[in-house]
């Protein structure tokens, strides 16, 4: 199945740089800032990844297994649940994706707030966040996308909805950091909220969290809180969380914009409180220890030590 050129034309004209068949990068918005403002994202604060030095990506551009409501992203892009492309070399895809980003950020080069420095550091990424647009894990070679990663001394923090479990089974090169995202506390919420596009994909998340328990690096369970549709239930997330026993919890608040906004109201984003309230109500449900906020991402932070 090719890629409709039109599809490509769209995410160009948004910003994304296209690697191939299926692959793409766009720079991040805590990127810019690090660079233009000295800000960073809550990932430097809690993992110690370098926002300037992150590069933001998808390996699976066009495929999802999910048509989540509070999903920033056009549905029109997509193209199903199989990547029928033949799948790129992850070498070849690697060095692409550095050089776009190079690319995307040559205007930093004489901006006078950009550190001559920084913007030197950053055209040599040291850490890929697997989570910009698609279901990444459709990349079939996945597997030795993290390994060359890890060779070239890159940290990879891989981003998953978990419902293709059979990938995520594959990786005998973990990433640095696995999260799944969780953002239902049971099979009615998820059908209406995460709308699978197969008719397992709750029992297929469950397996997911069954195997994320296996893995011996970072683990992260990812709630993104939409209000009025999955902020019940604690007991229930707590249920679910034991079975994947991460690392950390991150709750964080759906941010009205883009796409979602046609699919859901302006009040279905959490306030500050309301994040921070659920947060400690799941703390106590759990055993886990609440630890920060971090406020400009409406992000908090909890940890099983």
């Amino acid at each position: 199945m090719n890629v409709p050129e039109s599809f490509r034309k769209i995410l160009i004209k948004q910003g994304y740089r296209l690697v191939g068949k299926h692959s793409g990068v766009k720079i991040c918005e805590w990127t810019r800032r690090s660079l233009t403002r000295g800000e960073y994202c809550y990932k430097q604060k809690w993992y110690g990844i370098e926002s300037h030095r992150c590069l933001q990506c998808s390996l699976a551009l066009f495929w999802c297994l999910n048509r989540c409501l509070y999903c920033w992203r056009s549905f029109k892009l997509f193209l199903g649940a199989e990547m029928k492309v033949e799948p790129d070399d992850p070498e070849w895809i690697l060095e692409g994706l550095i050089e776009a980003q190079r690319m995307l950020l040559v205007g930093y080069k004489g901006n006078p707030k950009v550190p001559r420095w920084k913007w030197e550091e950053a055209q040599n990424p040291t850490n890929l966040a697997i989570s910009l647009i698609g279901e990444s894990v459709l990349y079939q070679r996945l597997p030795e996308f993290i390994a060359v990663a890890k060779e070239r001394g890159m940290n990879t923090f891989l981003v998953t909805k978990g419902t293709y479990p059979e990938m995520l089974a594959k990786l005998e090169v973990e990433p640095t950091n696995l999260y799944i995202s969780l953002c239902a506390p049971d099979k009615e919420t998820f059908e209406s909220l995460d709308r699978p596009i197969t008719p397992d994909g709750w029992e297929k998340q469950m397996e997911s969290l069954e195997l994320m328990k296996s893995f011996s690096c970072r683990k992260v369970i990812r709630i993104t809180l939409v209000k009025g549709y999955n902020m019940h239930g604690i007991d229930d997330y707590a249920r679910l969380i034991a079975k994947a026993e991460p690392d950390y919890i991150e709750p964080k608040a759906y941010m009205w914009v883009g796409e979602s906004r046609k699919r859901l109201p302006g009040d279905a984003m959490p306030t500050h409180e309301d994040v921070i309230e659920f947060a400690r109500k799941l703390a106590e449900e759990t055993g886990y220890r609440f630890v920060d906020f971090f406020r400009p991402s409406r992000v908090a932070l909890l940890s099983a030590k």
